[in-house]
């Protein structure tokens, strides 16, 4: 039985047993589930680029792109050039663009590719004297290029109306505006204040529950230009009350990364598809979970997502922003990529307490690919920190 030691808050360094069972890759295709699931990816930075991480993002394109065909091979869709990439906490407009047209094309490379593409206003730098017509067009310039290579629409909040809005009024307007120019029905990403605090009071109120009746105003105006809405606020509550609301054919798509396996598993009255970050990180979890879903078996598919959740829990605790750091050591942890390097640098984001938390739980919901491995990558990974095996 494989161990090593590892570090806990206030008891110094404990021998730990690994027990966990990997869960096999299996390749699967979207419609081997009766869920819509997109993960939304990490990029792989560079290593070895002779650049500044906090200044100049450098992206391995091959391995970033070797990770996209795994989901795909999973049957998960791609939510590219999110938050979870990255997106405006390192990864500006123009190195977005390289992604979403490199992705594109990768999906154009085969019959299973499901895909959708971030499009929001990060160009912008946020600023009161903004105007809406300035916010919309930067919109559609980004909704323009994404449709212009191929690719449906994810659009993403926007930090420079919310620095700009007077009001809900004006959070209308400006949806109407951009969703009239689309070619095709588009997903909306409501991304709440602990994920990006600069997006606090979106939708002209800092209570959900008002920004709620603003955002279902706007869904319902321009119904026949959304597939669906993503929401992250990280309550249950809050999104089976707004999927109760949306108008007959507007999907839920979970942003919930607390509370996914029940929300997608769903109730009498309906259930939620996906588009999560942590989908990422436990891609063969979340691709047997589905499938299971689809032949009946809702036991089975608890008993392989419920032991997620609390890890999920863990690389999305507060500050939420800095989860992409888990997900980045995990990618790392299970051979995914050569390195725990980050764009911008964000590996310093969590504690080593952190990551040792992260390690247990990842073996407890069985999503180490390779234990023995990923053992000898986290004791290098201490030895660098100070702890001795």
């Amino acid at each position: 039985m494989t161990q090593l030691q590892l570090p806990t808050e206030g008891r110094g360094v404990d021998t730990y047993r690994l027990t966990g069972t990997p869960i096999p890759l299996i390749r699967r295709r979207a419609e081997d589930f009766n869920r819509i699931a997109y993960a939304a990816a990490h990029v792989v930075a560079d290593p070895l680029a002779p650049s500044d991480p906090w200044l100049e993002p450098a992206i391995d394109w091959d391995a970033t792109l070797r990770f996209r065909h795994r989901l795909w091979d999973l049957g998960l869709g791609v939510a590219e050039a999110m938050d979870t990439a990255q997106r405006g906490m390192g990864l500006g407009w123009g190195d977005a663009q390289k992604l979403i047209r490199r992705s594109l094309r990768e999906a154009r490379s085969r019959d299973d590719a499901l895909i959708a593409c971030g499009a929001g206003t990060d160009h912008l730098s946020p600023d009161p004297s903004l105007s809406l017509d300035r916010i919309a067009s930067a919109y559609s310039e980004q909704t323009g290029f994404v449709e212009g290579e191929g690719g449906r629409v994810i659009l993403m909040a926007s930090r420079a109306l919310a620095e700009s809005a007077k009001g809900p009024d004006d959070y209308l307007e400006v949806y109407a505006r951009v969703l009239s120019g689309v070619k095709q029905p588009v997903i909306i990403h409501w991304l709440g204040e602990m994920f990006d605090p600069a997006l606090a009071g979106y939708w002209g109120a800092g209570d959900h529950d008002a920004a709620m009746d603003t955002c279902l105003r706007m869904i319902e105006a321009n119904a026949a230009k959304i597939d669906g809405i993503k929401i992250s606020l990280l309550s249950k509550e809050k999104e089976i009350t707004m999927r109760r609301r949306l108008p007959e054919g507007v999907r839920m798509y979970t942003g919930d990364d607390f509370n996914y396996a029940e929300l997608i598993a769903g109730d009498k009255e309906g259930h939620s598809d996906a588009l999560l970050g942590i989908f990422d990180a436990i891609a063969p979890a979340a691709s047997a979970a589905l499938a299971s879903l689809k032949r009946g078996g809702i036991n089975e598919f608890h008993d392989i997502l419920e032991p997620t959740v609390a890890l999920s829990r863990h690389i999305f605790r507060a500050p939420t922003r800095f989860y992409k750091t888990g997900v980045v050591f995990l990618a790392w942890l299970n051979g995914l990529q050569d390195h725990f390097t980050m764009v911008g640098g964000q590996e310093s984001a969590r504690s080593t307490l952190h990551f040792t938390e992260l390690f247990r739980l990842a073996d407890r919901a069985n999503v180490l690919a390779d234990p023995d491995e990923a053992a000898r990558r986290m004791g290098q990974f201490l030895a660098v920190r100070g702890v001795a095996q």
